[in-house]
C-alpha cells in the first residue's frame, strides 16, 4: 500500500537512504538488498540549500493559498490567463500531469514488492521511465499483477453504480459497465475501504475523480490497442506485448508534442528533443545502459507545478454544472467520488466524514459522476466541433503561478494517506505547506543555487518578491523577506519564473522549464520502450494530422470516437 505520510528516498549520489514522516526525516545506509531494489533517487543540485524555518514556512504557504487564486473565480471553471502564449490549456491536462507523475515516481512497495521476482524485471517495473508501470504493474503474467487484467490480456474495467438521482434519468439511475475502475467488490471480504479499492497497480490514480477517470481512459486505450492489433492478425503470443509497445509510443509522442509545449517554454521543449540534454544525466557523463534516476529536485519541486493548475470547482457532467441538477463540481466533490481519497458516497460539504476510510455505503462510482470529457478537452482541436461544448461549459486550467485555489490549504487526509489516524494540525493539510516542508527535509537547493549552476539568469528581487498576479508577500517582515529573496525554495522559484515569464506566460522557463524537459527526455531514453531512442518512429494509430498524435486524439481512438461513450450522461 503506497503511504504518503511515510516517504523514502534512496539517493544513490549520497548512498544513503531519507526516511520522513509527519514532519521528522532520518537518514541511514542503506543495506545491499535496499541498494538494489529502492526507487533510484539523485540529487541534482550540486550544493544542498538554506530551508525556511517552519514558522516563514507556514507564513509562505498561507500567502499561496489565499482564497481566489489568479484571473477569475476559481469556482466559475472559467479562464484566468496562462497557456503557451497565454493561451488557456484545457483543464484535463492538469490532472494528465498528475498522472505522467505516478508513471514517473512510482512507489517500489506498489506492486507485491515482498514477493519473488527478479531483479532486473523489478527494476524496469519501479525505474522512473515513461512506460506506464502505473497502468501495466508487472504485467498479466505476473503473480502480483494479474488482478489487473482479464485473462486475454485486456485491462480490467468497473461497473458504475446507478442511483437515484437525479430521477428518472437512466444515465444515472442504472448501472454502467466500462465506466468505473475495476474495484475489489464484495468477495474481497475486509472493510469497506477494502472492498471499494481500485484493481490499479498506483492507488494515487484514484485519489481524486479526474486522474481516475483518466487512468480509466488509459485502460481503455489499451483494450482498443488490443483489438486492433488483433484485428491485424498478431499472434496471439505476441498481442500484449505488442499492444504495450505501441501504447506506450503513442503516450510518449503525446507528451513530447502535445503535453509538455503547454506547460514548458515550447523553444526549450524542442531544443532538448532536438538537441539533447545539456544539465541533467547528460550523455557523456552516464554509462550505456544505466537507469535514468530521479533528481528530488524535479519530484520534490518543479513537477509540483499542476498544484497551481487546480481549479476550486469544474463543470463536470451535465448533473454536476452550474445551473444542473446537481450543482457545480466543487474539487471537494472530486475528492470525495474516488476511492483512496474518497469514500464514493455523497457526504458533508467539509469533508470531515472523509478521515475515516470506512465511512460512506457505496463501494463503486455512482453513475452520475462519470466524466464528460468534452469539458475537459477541446476536441475542437481534432477537428470533432460536434464535441465542443460551449465557453461556459467548458474548464480550463489555472495559470502557472504561485497561487493556490484555496480548496487545498485544507486536503482530505487520504491526498497523504492519514486516514484512520489521529488528524493532523490545519497546517500539515495545506498542500502549500507540505510541499515546501518536504523540500526542507531533503535540504533542497534554493531556486538561486540551481540558476547559478545552470548558468541561468536569476530572478531579481523584486521578480520574487512581487511576481506577476502571484502570492502576495506583504504579510512577511523585512527579515522575512531578505530570508526568501536570498534562499527562494525551488518550488516557489520555478512557479514566479512562470509567472513573470513575457514570452509565455504562465509556462515554466528557465530552472524550472529546463529540469522538466530535461527529466522528460532521460525517462523516455532510459525506457524499455522509447521513442527518443527510435527517433525515426512516428504514430500509427488515427489521428487528425496524419502521423501525429494528441491527448484528444488518444481519448478518440479510447472511446471508439463515439459521443456517447466520451459523454454517457448527455446533454442533460
Amino acid at each position: 500500500m503506497h503511504r504518503h505520510h511515510r516517504e523514502t528516498y534512496y539517493v544513490v549520489d549520497e548512498g544513503r537512504i531519507l526516511e520522513f514522516e509527519k514532519g521528522t526525516a532520518t537518514a541511514r545506509v542503506p543495506t545491499a538488498a535496499e541498494q538494489q531494489l529502492a526507487f533510484r533517487f539523485s540529487r541534482f543540485g550540486k550544493e544542498k540549500g538554506v530551508q525556511l524555518d517552519e514558522a516563514l514556512r507556514v507564513k509562505l504557504a498561507e500567502a499561496m493559498t489565499t482564497v481566489g487564486g489568479s484571473g477569475a473565480d476559481p469556482d466559475s471553471g472559467q479562464p484566468g490567463p496562462g497557456g503557451t502564449a497565454g493561451t488557456p490549456v484545457p483543464a484535463g491536462f492538469t490532472y494528465l500531469g498528475q498522472f505522467v507523475d505516478h508513471d514517473l515516481t512510482l512507489d517500489r512497495t506498489q506492486v507485491g514488492l515482498g514477493e519473488p521476482v527478479p531483479i532486473e524485471e523489478l527494476l524496469q517495473g519501479r525505474s522512473p521511465t515513461l512506460d506506464l508501470d502505473s497502468l501495466y504493474g508487472l504485467g498479466p503474467h505476473h503473480a502480483s499483477s494479474a488482478r489487473f487484467y482479464e485473462p486475454d490480456g485486456h485491462l480490467a474495467m468497473g461497473t458504475t453504480l446507478g442511483v437515484p438521482f437525479p430521477p428518472e434519468f437512466p444515465p444515472a439511475n442504472t448501472d454502467q459497465k466500462g465506466f468505473d475502475l475495476p474495484r475489489a467488490g464484495e468477495t474481497a471480504g475486509g472493510t469497506r475501504a477494502d472492498k471499494r479499492a481500485a484493481l490499479i497497480p498506483d492507488a494515487r490514480n484514484d485519489e481524486n475523480l479526474v486522474v481516475g477517470q483518466l487512468h480509466l481512459a488509459f485502460i481503455r486505450f489499451h483494450n482498443r490497442v488490443m483489438d486492433r492489433l488483433a484485428e491485424r492478425g498478431v499472434p496471439e503470443p505476441l498481442l500484449f506485448h505488442a499492444a504495450r509497445d505501441a501504447v506506450v509510443k503513442h503516450y510518449q509522442w503525446m507528451l513530447r508534442t502535445d503535453f509538455l509545449p503547454r506547460i514548458v517554454d515550447p523553444e526549450i521543449v524542442e531544443r532538448v528533443f532536438t538537441r539533447g540534454r545539456r544539465h541533467f544525466e547528460v550523455p557523456g557523463r552516464t554509462r550505456p545502459g544505466d537507469l535514468p534516476t530521479m533528481p528530488i529536485e524535479f519530484s520534490v519541486a518543479a513537477y509540483r507545478l499542476g498544484h497551481s493548475m487546480v481549479r476550486g470547482a469544474y463543470q463536470w457532467n451535465s448533473v454536476f454544472r452550474a445551473g444542473g441538477p446537481g450543482g457545480i463540481a466543487t474539487l471537494g466533490a472530486l475528492f470525495r467520488f474516488s476511492g483512496t481519497a474518497g469514500n464514493l458516497t455523497p457526504g458533508p460539504d467539509d469533508l470531515s466524514d472523509l478521515d475515516d476510510p470506512n465511512a460512506g455505503e457505496n463501494l463503486r462510482l455512482p453513475s452520475n459522476w462519470i466524466a464528460d470529457w468534452r469539458r475537459l478537452f477541446d476536441f475542437g482541436e481534432a477537428g470533432r466541433e460536434d464535441l465542443v461544448v460551449p465557453e461556459a461549459e467548458s474548464n480550463v486550467a489555472k495559470r502557472i503561478d504561485t497561487l493556490l485555489v484555496d480548496p487545498l490549504a485544507a486536503l482530505p487526509a487520504g491526498t497523504f494517506d492519514g486516514r484512520g489516524r489521529p488528524v493532523p494540525t490545519p497546517v500539515q493539510r495545506n498542500l502549500a505547506f507540505r510541499n515546501l516542508t518536504r523540500a526542507g527535509m531533503v535540504e533542497l537547493a534554493t531556486g538561486q543555487q540551481l540558476a547559478a549552476q545552470m548558468c541561468i539568469e536569476p530572478l531579481t528581487e523584486d521578480q520574487i518578491l512581487r511576481g506577476d498576479g502571484g502570492a502576495v508577500l506583504d504579510g512577511l517582515t523585512p527579515a522575512e523577506r531578505e530570508q526568501v529573496v536570498a534562499h527562494t525554495p525551488l518550488w516557489f522559484y520555478v512557479l514566479r519564473e512562470a509567472e513573470v515569464n513575457e514570452r509565455h506566460p504562465g509556462s515554466l522557463t528557465g530552472v524550472g522549464g529546463t529540469l522538466v524537459a530535461e527529466v522528460f527526455h532521460r525517462a523516455m531514453e532510459g525506457s524499455r520502450i522509447s521513442i527518443v531512442k527510435h527517433p525515426g518512429w512516428r504514430p500509427s494509430l488515427p489521428s487528425r494530422r496524419p502521423r501525429q498524435f494528441t491527448m484528444t486524439d488518444l481519448l478518440l481512438f479510447a472511446f471508439e470516437e463515439d459521443a456517447d461513450l466520451l459523454n454517457p450522461l448527455g446533454q442533460g
